[in-house]
């Protein structure tokens, strides 16, 4: 049987890879948006009964209620869910202000909560469902000039490996994703978003701006294999909990991970050492 994929942020890169994939595999596809008009040019090659185009600012909660309800109205269920809608806010930390790390996590975040919020009611309904939550290398390992992209990732990250456990009695699959560095307009001008402040003990080490920029459609990440990958693993019958996406990020978490094991052995008599008696 088909399945029934809503797919947030679908109208560039990772979003429009999920989306052709799927209808190539014979799905159906709620593609959805904050701009309809770019998601429509993003599938503009797809002619298909099976794809319908929905509104969606995931940071409104009332209008993630409202997708989820249009998608059930369109095709009378939702099977996969994938988080994939974001941007990225890049600079010195200190340079940033409050709203602006606000505005990232209200996107990266809470349109996570948002969208799944509206979809879990449905997926318990049927007893079944995939939740496909779009996280980042930068969600394991922090990188300079990411502390709020990273820490919008980090959330995501400890929200979905929660969420996971408590609906897994229901018949409802949880995969997050972790990608690298993927040819998308995360670090497109229009998109990414800059700190306003400048502080001038940073100067010394260069532009931020510049430096990020340059890696602008030169990542080797490709979008559409991307969508392949995770048309596969939706199809399993149990999918995996965790999946790294990209040689580059499977080089930056792995040693990452050995180094938290490493420091957990090192100091595990210390560890011990704080448990106290009744």
């Amino acid at each position: 049987m088909s399945k029934v994929w809503l797919i947030t942020g679908a109208g560039s890169g990772i979003g429009t890879g999920i989306a052709k994939a799927a209808l190539q595999s014979g799905d159906r596809v709620v593609a959805t948006g904050r701009n309809l008009d770019k998601v429509r040019n993003a599938l503009r090659d797809v002619t298909s009964e099976n794809l319908a185009f929905v509104q969606l600012d995931v940071s409104d909660e009332v209008q993630a209620k409202t997708a989820v309800d249009e998608a059930v109205k369109q095709f009378g269920r939702i099977d996969v869910l994938v988080n994939n809608a974001g941007y990225s806010l890049l600079g010195n930390f200190e340079e940033m202000t409050t709203n602006d790390i606000e505005r990232q996590f209200a996107t990266n975040f809470y349109g996570v909560v948002y969208v799944m919020r509206a979809v879990l009611p449905v997926m318990r309904q049927q007893r079944s469902g995939h939740i496909i939550n779009i996280s980042s290398v930068a969600g394991v390992v922090g990188f300079k000039h990411c502390a709020a992209y990273a820490a919008s990732k980090f959330a995501v990250e400890g929200i979905s490996l929660s969420v996971a456990v408590e609906v897994e009695g229901f018949g409802i699959k949880m995969t997050l994703v972790e990608p690298g560095f993927f040819r998308t307009d995360l670090l497109d001008n229009q998109n990414v978003k800059w700190p306003s402040n400048a502080i001038a003990d940073y100067a010394a080490e260069g532009n931020v701006q510049e430096t990020w920029s340059a890696y602008n459609g030169t990542q080797q990440g490709d979008p559409a294999k991307l969508g392949d990958a995770l048309v596969k693993i939706a199809g399993m019958e149990n999918p995996p909990k965790l999946f790294v996406a990209g040689s580059d990020a499977l080089a930056a978490i792995a040693p990452a991970v050995e180094e938290r094991l490493q420091a957990t052995h090192a100091y595990e008599e210390l560890s011990k050492s704080t448990d106290g008696s009744f």
